[in-house]
C-alpha cells in the first residue's frame, strides 16, 4: 500500500456542532445587547434621516501663515463639537474634510438655527476669578421654620448668604470709583452690605430734614444671578449650554466645570473676565521635573503678562475658592486652578493631570489665541421626505438584488441554495445588530452610500458560498462521494475565499483613509460585511455543509439536492484494483 505523499495534509472534519454554536452564541449576546442599549434600529445619517449639513472654510488670521495644520483643525472639530452637542442637539457630527474645511451635520428635530450660529464663530476664551462654588446639583431649599433644619442646613443657608455677597460685590463693580479694579471694588461693597444697618453719625446729620433712613439694598441683578446659581442643575447638558448664555465679559456670570477627579460637575459664581484668549501666546503640557507629574505651561503676551500679574497678586491674598481663577472657554470652565503666589509671563498649572487631559487643557488655552477663523461655504438642507425616500429607493434596490441572488442559488444550486440562504440570513443578522451596536458606541451612521456597501456585499457573501459549492461539486465529478468531497473540497475553496475577501477588504480599507465624509460609510460598510463573511462561511456555512452531508437527500445524491452525480456528469466511483503481474517472456511491441 502506498503511503501518501508527503506536504498533503487531509482536512479533518472535526466537530460542527461547536462552530454552530459559537454562532448562535454570538448572535444570541448582540441581540440582547441591542435591547438592553435601547437602541434596536441603525443610527441614521444626516442624507437618510434629513437636517443640516454646514461646510466651514477655515482661513488665516492676518499676519499668521502656515495656522491651517492638523493639530489647530483637530482642536476646532473638538471646540466645534463640544459646542453643537452642548446646545442639545442630538448626535450631530463635526469632521475634518481635506485640509482646511469642516463638515457639521445636523440632524432634523435639533436647534438647527442655534447651532448654526454657534459653529463658525471664534471660539471664546476668558479667565474669569472664582467667586463660589459648589456641587453641581441644584441647592435645596432652605426651611423657612426658623426652628425646624439642622446644623448642616444652617451652615448652607450661610454658605448660600456668602455666595449672595460675593456676587453682589461683584455686579457692583461698576458702581465704584473708575480707578478702582472690580476686586477692590467687589470687597468695598461687600464690606458695606455686611455692616451693621443702624445710621451712622454722618447719616443722621445727613438725615436733618427729619427723612427716613434709608439702608443698602440688594442689587435686583445679583439677586437673580444668585437665584439662578441656586437652582442651576449642571448635570444636565442643556442647563449647562445655557449658564451664563449672553452674559458680557465685563459682568459676572455662572458657569460649570467638571470637577477635579473628571466625573461630577460643579457649579460657580464667577467674576468679570480680567483676561481673554487672545491675551495667551502660547500654552504647551510638560512633565514637570520635581513632582513627575503632567503639567500645562501657559506663556502670556506682554499686555496679557502685566494684566495676568496683577490678577495673580489680588488672588493670592484670598482664601479658597476666592483664590481661584477660572479659565472659561464658551461659558465652561475648562479648570479652575488656584493661586498661591504672583505670576506674570509665565504660569504652570498643575494638579490631577495625565498625560491626555493635559493636552486638552493646552489645547483649549492655545485655542482662544488659534490664528483661524471659519466661514461658511455651504449650507446644504435635507429634508426628511428626500431621505425617506433615499432609504426606500436603497432597501428596494437590496432586496431586487437580494431576490435575484436567491432566484439563481435556487435554480442553479437547488437543495444547497438552503445552506446558502441560511448563510446569507446569518450574515445579515450579523450585520445589523453590529451596526445597530456601532452606533451609540462609536457614532456610526448609517448613509446612502453605506447602504450602497451593503448591498454590494451580498455579492461577495454570494461569491464565497458559489466558490465553496463549485469545489465540491468539482470532487464529486471526480468519482468521490459527498463526505469526503466536502473535506477535500474545502482547503481549496478556503484559500480562494481567503484570498478574494482580504483584496475586497484591503480595497476598502484604502478607500476609507484616503476619502472623507460620507463615502468614509461606503468603505466602513463594505469592510464590515467583508470580515463578517469569513466568519459565516468559517463558522457557519462550512459545518452546516459538513452535518447535511451526513443526510440521506444530500448523501445520496437527490436530484433535487444539487449534488445529483449523474446531472453533474462524475466518472465512475473510484475504487481500488489490485495491479495484475505482466507475462513472463518477451512482449510483442505491437500488442504493447
Amino acid at each position: 500500500m502506498a503511503a501518501p505523499k508527503k506536504g498533503r495534509r487531509q482536512s479533518a472534519p472535526g466537530k460542527p456542532g461547536r462552530s454552530l454554536a459559537f454562532i448562535l452564541i454570538a448572535l444570541v449576546a448582540l441581540t440582547g445587547g441591542m435591547f438592553l442599549s435601547g437602541h434596536t434600529t441603525p443610527r441614521l445619517g444626516i442624507d437618510l434621516a434629513g437636517g443640516t449639513s454646514i461646510t466651514l472654510e477655515a482661513k488665516n488670521e492676518p499676519g499668521q501663515k502656515n495656522a491651517i495644520n492638523p493639530a489647530n483643525m483637530n482642536t476646532a472639530v473638538d471646540i466645534i463639537n463640544n459646542r453643537v452637542n452642548g446646545l442639545g442637539v442630538s448626535e450631530a457630527e463635526v469632521q475634518t474634510q481635506g485640509d482646511k474645511n469642516i463638515i457639521v451635520n445636523i440632524p432634523k428635530g435639533s436647534n438647527e438655527k442655534q447651532a448654526r450660529e454657534q459653529v463658525g464663530t471664534t471660539a471664546q476664551l476668558y479667565f474669569r476669578p472664582v467667586i463660589t462654588q459648589a456641587p453641581g446639583q441644584p441647592t435645596p431649599e432652605p426651611s423657612t421654620s426658623p426652628s425646624s433644619g439642622t446644623d448642616k442646613e444652617k451652615d448652607k443657608d450661610k454658605a448660600t448668604d456668602k455666595a449672595t455677597d460675593k456676587a453682589t460685590d461683584k455686579a457692583t463693580d461698576k458702581a465704584g470709583s473708575p480707578s478702582s479694579t472690580p476686586t477692590s471694588q467687589g470687597r468695598a461693597v461687600s464690606e458695606a452690605l455686611k455692616a451693621d444697618p443702624t445710621p451712622s453719625a454722618s447719616d443722621k446729620a445727613k438725615d436733618k430734614g427729619g427723612k427716613k433712613d434709608e439702608t443698602p439694598k440688594p442689587d435686583p441683578a445679583t439677586a437673580k444671578l444668585q437665584e439662578q446659581f441656586t437652582k442651576l442643575d449642571c448635570t444636565d447638558k442643556k442647563a449647562r449650554a445655557e449658564a451664563g448664555r449672553g452674559i458680557k465679559p465685563s459682568d459676572p456670570t455662572i458657569a460649570c466645570g467638571k470637577s477635579p477627579d473628571g466625573k461630577t460637575w460643579d457649579k460657580f459664581i464667577l467674576a468679570p473676565a480680567e483676561l481673554n484668549g487672545k491675551d495667551v501666546d502660547d500654552a504647551k503640557a510638560a512633565i514637570n521635573q520635581q513632582s513627575g507629574g503632567w503639567v500645562v505651561n501657559m506663556e502670556f503676551t506682554k499686555g496679557g503678562s502685566k494684566k495676568f500679574s496683577q490678577t495673580t497678586t489680588k488672588l493670592s491674598q484670598q482664601q479658597p475658592p476666592q483664590n481661584q481663577f477660572a479659565i472659561v472657554l464658551d461659558g465652561e470652565v475648562a479648570s479652575a486652578p488656584s493661586v498661591r503666589t504672583t505670576l506674570s509671563s509665565n504660569a504652570e498649572i498643575s494638579g490631577s493631570f495625565n498625560q491626555e487631559s493635559a493636552k486638552d487643557l493646552a489645547n483649549i488655552l492655545s485655542y482662544g489665541a488659534l490664528p483661524l477663523t471659519f466661514h461658511e461655504q455651504s449650507v446644504t438642507t435635507v429634508s426628511p421626505a428626500l431621505g425617506g425616500e433615499q432609504l426606500k429607493a436603497g432597501l428596494i434596490a437590496g432586496a431586487i438584488g437580494l431576490a435575484l441572488v436567491i432566484i439563481y442559488l435556487v435554480a442553479y444550486y437547488r437543495g444547497l441554495s438552503l445552506i446558502a440562504i441560511a448563510s446569507l440570513l446569518v450574515s445579515a443578522a450579523l450585520t445589523y445588530t453590529i451596526m445597530t451596536l456601532l452606533g451609540p458606541t462609536i457614532k456610526f451612521a448609517l448613509n446612502l452610500p453605506a447602504v450602497c456597501g451593503a448591498i454590494v456585499a451580498i455579492g461577495i457573501t454570494a461569491d464565497s458560498f458559489i466558490v465553496f459549492f463549485e469545489r465540491v461539486r468539482d470532487e464529486i465529478r471526480e468519482g468521490r462521494t459527498l463526505r469526503p468531497a466536502v473535506e477535500r473540497g474545502w482547503p481549496r475553496a478556503r484559500r480562494t475565499i481567503l484570498v478574494s475577501d482580504f483584496v475586497s477588504f484591503l480595497a476598502a480599507a484604502v478607500l476609507f483613509v484616503v476619502t472623507v465624509g460620507k463615502v468614509q460609510g461606503f468603505a466602513f460598510t463594505l469592510g464590515l460585511t467583508t470580515l463578517l463573511d469569513v466568519v459565516v462561511v468559517f463558522f457557519f456555512t462550512k459545518p452546516l455543509m459538513t452535518l447535511m452531508a451526513r443526510k440521506k437527500f444530500f448523501a445520496s445524491g437527490h436530484k433535487w439536492s444539487g449534488l445529483d452525480p449523474e446531472r453533474l456528469g462524475a466518472k465512475p466511483p473510484l475504487r481500488r484494483s489490485r495491479r495484475t503481474a505482466p507475462p513472463a517472456g518477451p512482449v510483442d511491441p505491437k500488442e504493447a
